[in-house]
Order: structure tokens, then sequence, then C-alpha cells
């Protein structure tokens, strides 16, 4: 499942913005100020002089006239004043986005039935490290990814698209997915049933997956096969998995994991993409803070 930031895909665009109108801001108070001030001393000085001129003629001029030439040379242009005032916005925007929290809104069903269509949810951005915005960077190192996390990252095959899917094998662990049925280092995941969960006009099964401490609800698709061999992509490191008729096996490589979605038979993941490089990494989503169609969808999941 792909989906955009909620604010749309501009981490380079606030980046610019808070370059630009800091740099305006900076200016403004170290030499455009200056600037405005000096010249407003210079032309006080000689409204003085003529001023202390006409009242030696016995000419009286308006008290406040000195007070208004000085405010409107003292004035900041507008492209300085809003320049200014945008700029803390943008540069909190920008560092709440970059460094703590990201926003994104969920438009299709793969991660069904832990997130909805319409879901807008928080991704952390640092507790899988610290890295440098718009290019990515992990800088500092703080948590791994682990098993059962929902995960947001870019996209393997495309990196200017963001994915959410849940860990489901971290580095070293070898995968099978057969039957409909997942196993990690062989030992097989255990699931209850569930009530059917309806989706449109469609049922589907639901068991209560118990991934290596994680407990979250799936879904399945009895009359779709294991996988679609016609959809598997030629991706990095793909000798390290095996396809047969009813299911898969991988062992995932360093610094790579493997995503899959809790719509099992409706999410296009890592048994036909591959692996998830570490750098493609965004963060951990943790909670839905909005659906205008159901606001009894706000709170945390996992």
């Amino acid at each position: 499942m792909s989906f955009q930031s909620i604010l749309g895909n501009f981490a380079l665009i606030l980046f610019v913005l808070t370059i630009v109108t800091g740099i305006i801001w900076f200016l403004d108070i170290f030499v455009f100020a200056k600037q405005r001030r000096q010249n407003a001393d210079k032309a006080l000085a000689e409204y003085d002089a003529r001023r202390a001129k006409l009242s030696a003629e016995g000419i009286r001029l308006e008290e406040n006239t000195r007070h208004d030439i000085e405010a409107n040379l003292l004035r900041q242009p507008v492209w300085i004043e809003y320049s200014g005032s945008f700029f803390p916005v943008i540069a909190l925007v920008f560092f709440l986005r970059s460094f703590l929290f990201e926003p994104f809104k969920i438009p299709s069903s793969s991660m069904l039935p832990t997130l909805y269509v319409g879901d807008l949810i928080l991704v952390n951005k640092f507790t899988y490290g610290i890295r440098l915005p718009v290019i990515n960077k992990k800088i500092i190192s703080i948590n791994d990814p682990q098993r059962g996390d929902v995960m947001v990252f870019k996209y393997p095959e495309d990196p200017s698209v963001d994915y959410i899917k849940r860990v489901v094998g971290v580095p070293g662990d070898k995968i099978v997915y057969k039957n409909k049925r997942l196993s990690v280092n062989g030992k097989e995941v255990s699931y209850a049933n569930m009530p059917d969960f309806r989706d449109n006009l469609n049922y589907l099964k639901q068991y209560k997956e118990q991934l290596t401490g994680v407990t979250h609800n799936i879904l399945v698709n009895e009359q779709k096969p294991v996988y679609d061999r016609g959809q598997v992509l030629d991706f990095k490191d793909k000798e390290s998995c095996s396809y047969e008729i009813d299911g898969f096996s991988c062992t995932v490589p360093q610094n790579r994991y493997f995503m899959m979605g809790d719509n099992r038979d409706n999410s296009a993941d890592s048994r036909y993409w591959g692996f998830v490089p570490d750098e493609n990494i965004v963060g951990k989503a943790f909670f839905i803070w909005m659906n205008f169609g159901d606001i009894e969808r706000i709170g945390s999941f996992h």
C-alpha cells in the first residue's frame, strides 16, 4: 500500500522555505535593520536642523511629525515583514516533521483491520534513529525495527513513494509463508479465530496473530492464492528467497527488513518487491489522530 504525507511530499520545499525565510530574517536583524536605523538617523538629523531653523524664524511644526517620520523609515518592507513572521512557524514545522512526528493519510485497505482508509496517523521519526531531512541519512542510531512494528518506509522500487506495512522479518530471520500461515525461524506464528471481517461486500477470515510478542489482527481471503507469481519482481537479494506453489521462504539479509500487510491477500509487500533497506526507513506508525469518517478511530494501535 502506498500513501503520501498529509502535507504532500514537500520535505525539500519546507527545507528551502526554512532556509530562505531564515536568511531574510537573519539579514534583517543584522543588516537591513541597521541600514534603516542609519537612514532614519540621517533623515531625523536633517529634520531637526530644519526644525531648529524654522523655529528660529518663528515657524512652529506639529510635534508628532518627527515620530511619524521615524516610524515610516524604520518600518520593515512587506516582503521582509512576512518572511520574518513565517520563519519561526516554518522552522518549527520543519523541525517537528523532520525529527519528531510526521502526519500521513491511509489511502488503501492493505493494512486492514489495523488501519482503515482515511485514517490520519502519526509516525514517530526518531524511534529508529535521527536522520537528516530530505536525504534521509541516519546520523544517530537509537532503536532497530522489531517484528510486529507498523513501519513507514520509502518504497524500494520508487523511493519517492511512501509505504506502510508490518515488520515480519528482521535481519537474519528466516521467513516462511505457506498455506496462509507464517513461520519465523522455524517457529509457526500462533493464530486465533476471530469473527469474519466485512470489507465492502466481501467477508474475510479474521485471525488474531501473535507475532513474537505483538498481538494484532490479520485478514485472509481464502479464495486467493498465497501469492501471485506473476506479480513477483526481480528485486535485489531475490536469491535469498525461494518460491513454491503453496508459498515461499526468505532469509532476510543484513540491514534489510521483510514487510507484509495485515490484509494479507490484498497487499503488495515484500513477497513481491523484496526487502526494505535500512536507509529507506521513515519511522514507526503509532497513533491515529483523526478519521473524519469515524472519529471513534482515534487512538493508538499495534
